[in-house]
């Protein structure tokens, strides 16, 4: 009986065989491309109609079938464009719309602006604009790729001046996160929901000229594209703007311009290699389990089985940490029921072993993807590498297989640990993360405001002590001896600023930057970085009393004391009565002539 990769490899050459002896069907892809500039009541945008031609001209290009450049349209021609765009697309396999100009975000809704829009209030934008869901029913039709491209999320001037007829309609910044509901669709923004996009200082801007150098690459994966897009445009603007995909494919490679064909010998390696990717995308236990019996040996099946540890690590880690929770719960419910010391004493002891249980199956984890992601650089490498390289080929593999077992030992917990020589488990547990991802950790803390180095790649005492400020203002526990994915997931999920922004004495905190106080004339910039007058301090008037009152008295000065039904005496020696002497009565006549008081 046949394997399941020879029958898929014997389908496969079918297919081919069946290519090479009938007329070629090549793949249809179509595409309106749309840049708006001359706005009729806001000020011109220099770049969108620069952009919308540079993209078509990179479709047509990449042989596009049909590609429709058009800009600066009203409202009711880009209705009419969009309809005409669904008819081509009924028989496409692939449909790409592209837009350059303003858009807005309102209710959770986004709009794209038409030249001649007003906005005077914010329901206008229900009759001047169109939303995002019409240009998706446009491209609806295609098969293969339902795919979207907005330049869109400028600083736009039709917020700011726009009425609100509800107070409690919200008018976002940039554009509103979506998900597709339809298959095989994406939807690429300039910028990340929520944020706005740089027009850069060309003639183009910075997300459409990684766009035109990367998106139509032949056999490039569009997802694929799309990361390297976002990388360039994140060198390019010193990691301000961050382009953001959504929606999802599935797990065969899907490039806008498909390789051509050419006559290579075979290579076994490939199979196996598409396989074990394909294994990887789908990523849970089954398929990497199929991938591994199919091919047991090699260094494939390593990196097969150092995902299944990583997995392996991660379900340790749930069952530690929902453990651990329970045992917190008896432990509380004891004490507050004020259950027998006995009871109680084991609950904290129950409850201390769950605790350290949780905490080994997080660094079991954090070693497992460490691992993973090192055997991952490797394979690149190995792959990437010139031919003729076998013997450093199979020292790699020697190391990646070493490596995985050490992984699979620390994942296993305690007791594999003591059964394994301590200088495995030492090498595993002093290590540093790989340097990507250290950067990676980097870039994200500088983008929170927590680090002001620069992102190098190094994990070193300032990094830990930024990720150790991330932690205090974001309420997390992450290691900060170690740079992790987990960190790197966690400071993504903050989409501004996370750590407070310190100004040196005589600046104060103006958005992103330090700006200098300046005083108004006569003032001065005080130790409290306050403005406050000039001029001597004022002398406390408690402090003056009691200056006046510890003076001796004058030599022509006389004190009189006067009662009730007495007349005044004279009392030149007299001096003021003390504090004791007043709380004894010595201010009363009374008092005075019964010699208890002076």
């Amino acid at each position: 009986m046949k394997s399941p990769g020879s029958l898929r490899r014997f389908f496969l050459a079918a297919a081919l065989l069946l290519l090479v002896c009938q007329p070629a069907f090549a793949e249809k892809r179509v595409a309106l491309v749309l840049g708006n500039s001359a706005y009729q009541n806001v000020a011109r945008l220099a770049n969108p109609v620069n952009d919308g031609a540079m993209i078509a001209a990179t479709l047509k290009n990449a042989g596009f079938d049909v590609v429709e450049e058009r800009h600066d349209l009203p409202a009711a021609e880009t209705r009419r464009a969009l309809r005409d765009f669904a008819d081509r697309a009924r028989d496409a396999d692939i449909a790409v719309v592209y837009y350059a100009g303003h858009g807005i975000e309102v209710d959770g809704t986004n709009y794209l602006i038409p030249v001649d829009a007003k906005l005077e209030r914010d329901t206008d934008v229900y009759d001047e604009a169109f939303s995002l869901d019409r240009v998706l029913l446009a491209i609806e039709p295609a098969k293969q790729l339902r795919l979207v491209i907005l330049d869109a999320c400028r600083d736009n001037p039709f917020a700011k001046n726009m009425k609100r007829t509800v107070a409690s309609r919200a008018i976002g910044q940039g554009l509103a996160k979506i998900e597709p509901t339809s298959p095989n669709m994406l939807i690429a923004y300039s910028a990340k929901a929520g944020s706005t996009a740089l027009d850069g200082d060309a003639k183009n801007s910075p997300f459409t000229m990684a766009l035109a150098k990367h998106l139509t690459t032949p056999g490039l994966d569009v997802r694929r594209a799309f990361g390297f897009v976002r990388d360039e445009v994140l060198k390019t603007t010193s990691y301000r703007q961050e382009p953001f995909v959504y929606g999802s494919l599935g797990g065969d490679d899907v490039p806008l311009v498909p390789v051509k064909a050419t006559a290579s010998p075979a290579n076994p390696q490939a199979d196996i290699r598409r396989d074990y990717e394909l294994a990887q995308q789908v990523g849970n236990k089954a398929a990497l389990n199929a991938f591994v019996a199919q091919y047991p040996d090699g260094f494939y099946a390593e990196l097969a089985r150092s995902q299944l540890a990583k997995l392996a690590a991660e379900d340790a880690r749930v069952a530690a940490t929902e453990k651990a929770r329970l045992a917190e719960q008896e432990r509380a419910r004891l004490a507050a029921e004020g259950a027998q010391k006995g009871q109680q004493a084991k609950a904290d002891a129950d409850a201390k072993a769950a605790e350290q249980a949780r905490i080994a199956a997080e660094k079991a984890k954090q070693v497992a993807q460490e691992q993973v992601a090192a055997a991952e650089q490797k394979r690149t490498a190995i792959e990437t590498s010139a031919a003729g390289k076998a013997p450093e080929h199979k020292a790699s593999e020697s190391k990646v297989v070493a490596d995985n077992k050490a992984a699979d030992q620390v994942a296993a917990g305690p007791a594999a640990a003591e059964k394994t020589p301590s200088t495995n488990v030492a090498a595993l547990s002093d290590g540093s993360a790989p340097a990507d991802i250290a950067k990676s950790v980097q870039i994200e803390l500088r983008r929170v405001g927590c680090l002001t180095a620069a992102a190098d790649g190094e994990w070193n005492s300032a990094s830990q002590r930024s990720l150790a400020l991330f932690n205090r203002h974001a309420g997390t526990r992450l290691n900060v001896k170690l740079a992790s994915t987990d960190a790197l997931d966690a400071i993504k999920l903050k989409p501004s600023r996370v750590c407070p922004l310190v100004c040196e004495h005589g600046f104060k905190p103006d958005g992103d930057r330090c700006s200098r106080i300046v005083c108004a004339e006569g003032s001065i910039l005080n130790d409290d970085n306050e403005c406050e007058k000039r001029g001597k301090k004022p002398v406390a008037k408690r402090d003056r009393d009691d200056r006046e009152r510890a003076a001796p008295l004058r030599p022509h000065a006389k004190q009189v004391i006067v009662g009730r039904s007495q007349a005044p005496t004279s009392a030149s020696t007299a001096r003021p009565l003390t504090g004791q002497e007043r709380e004894e009565g010595c201010n009363s006549y009374g008092a005075i002539m019964s010699g208890k008081c002076p």
